[in-house]
């Protein structure tokens, strides 16, 4: 761990009280869809803390799924629960033992909390400890309530302090961008590299722009959602999108990929994966390896430029859609001796062709979360504008589609976050809830 609160040997400074109110405004679940403005006691901040007046808050997918279901798979709220953890904000007062920060301070704000004490911690690989406590996660009892509040107090070591031309959006953004930063840092591919994403949500496409970031010349992004790919493409995120054709197009690849829009569990009676074709695990691979062909075409050499003692595939593909049949087109699609890394947390039981992989040494690496990448987040962003040789990371900015003012908003944010399109037709990708 490197946080910036330890960076610093000045003389420990004196705890700054707050000057606002000890009444704050919450937004709280109380069930599915039950969101309610509250108002809540909040203390001084307390030893090795600081208070945070949030100003930006972005909405994940996990806390659409909490919205919608009062769960996120198979974590149940068992309590009233504030959601949020993608959120930025600066410092207004500052507890006992606590050095390196000024009221007025700009921070983004690493919502997970490990006991930094434990054997896993110390080797760095904090996101595993098995004391964590995250920020609107049910996993804990009782639950660490979430960032759509006014103000929160959060450990001062977890806050991780903003360059004025960062702004409170993009610093929100970080908590995804940090996921595609420790997915890419497990991939390791070396330069030249190729890559496959599946799955275009926000941690879909800053995974792909993190993946050209770390020199992959070729990085193809799917989704079944054509405005998401287009989005991608577009803006810088990938090199190349394929649209997965819907059931309705009559192709093999129509049910391989799902929408990686929401991470919500889908409805009774929606269409998946594994009800859009037979039930035959068989059948089911063909479509995937029907599909990972489709996909690889878009990036073969010209004819004359191809090695047939080469195997086909990508080097490295990212799976963000958690979904079973995602998996399969994911092993198809990668070259032996190449990887797979498990982005997406979705369903949580596969049946996934083991064969595919082992007989090909193709690695199957998971990630958690993130640890030890808000630095290096801070440091693309501080650079974006400056004209730099090479990949740029696309603004992140420019992935806010829709902002909401006020936590009273709340519910109308929630009820957005979980489309693909609001009521004009436009494209829903992140959705913020500014203070």
């Amino acid at each position: 761990m490197a946080p910036s609160a330890m960076s610093t040997t000045t003389p420990l400074q004196l705890p700054v009280p707050s000057k606002y109110s000890n009444k704050i405004n919450a937004s709280v679940l109380h069930g599915p869809r039950d969101l309610r403005l509250e108002v809540r006691t909040i203390e001084e901040p307390g030893l090795g803390e600081v208070q945070i007046a949030v100003k930006s808050t972005g909405i994940c997918g996990s806390d659409v799924s909490y919205y919608k279901k009062f769960a996120n798979g198979d974590l149940c709220a068992c309590s009233p629960l504030s959601l949020g953890h993608e959120s930025s904000g600066t410092v207004v007062a500052i507890g006992p033992q606590v050095n390196g920060f000024r009221v007025g301070d700009r921070v983004a704000l690493e919502v997970g909390v490990p006991c930094g004490q434990c054997g896993i911690c110390r080797k760095g690989r904090y996101n595993l400890c098995k004391k964590m406590r995250f920020r609107s996660s049910a996993k804990s009892v009782p639950h660490y309530q979430g960032t759509l509040q006014e103000r929160i107090n959060h450990p001062a070591i977890w806050c991780h302090k903003l360059p004025d031309s960062v702004s409170f959006e993009a610093a929100a953004l970080l908590e995804p961008l940090s996921v595609a930063i420790h997915a890419v840092n497990r991939a390791s591919p070396a330069p030249g590299s190729t890559a496959l994403v599946i799955g275009a949500g926000t941690v879909g496409l800053l995974t792909a722009a993190m993946a050209r970031q770390s020199g992959c010349t070729s990085v193809t992004i799917t989704d079944v959602d054509a405005g998401r790919v287009d989005h991608a493409v577009k803006k810088g995120f990938a090199t190349h999108g394929f649209v997965v054709p819907g059931p309705t197009q009559n192709s093999l690849g129509s049910s391989s990929i799902t929408n990686s829009g929401s991470s919500t569990p889908p409805e009774p009676g929606m269409l998946t994966p594994s009800s859009l074709f037979s039930n035959s695990i068989h059948d089911q691979l063909d479509v995937a390896k029907s599909l990972a062909a489709e996909i690889l075409s878009l990036t073969r050499l010209p004819p004359n430029l191809q090695n047939d003692d080469e195997d086909e595939g990508v080097d490295v593909t990212f799976e963000c859609t958690g979904k079973e049949a995602c998996m399969h087109t994911s092993l198809y699609a990668t070259r032996p001796g190449g990887k797979v890394i498990m982005v997406g947390m979705g369903t949580p039981i596969q049946t996934i062709p083991m064969s595919a992989a082992h007989l090909r040494e193709v690695d199957i690496l998971g990630i958690f979360r993130y640890a030890n990448t808000y630095g290096t987040g801070i440091r693309l962003l501080s650079a974006q504008g400056y004209g730099e040789a090479g990949f740029a990371l696309p603004s992140l900015d420019d992935m806010v589609t829709h902002r909401f003012k006020g936590l009273g908003a709340a519910k109308r944010a929630f009820e957005l976050a979980s489309r693909t399109v609001d009521d004009d037709g436009n494209l829903v990708l992140k959705v913020v809830i500014e203070a």
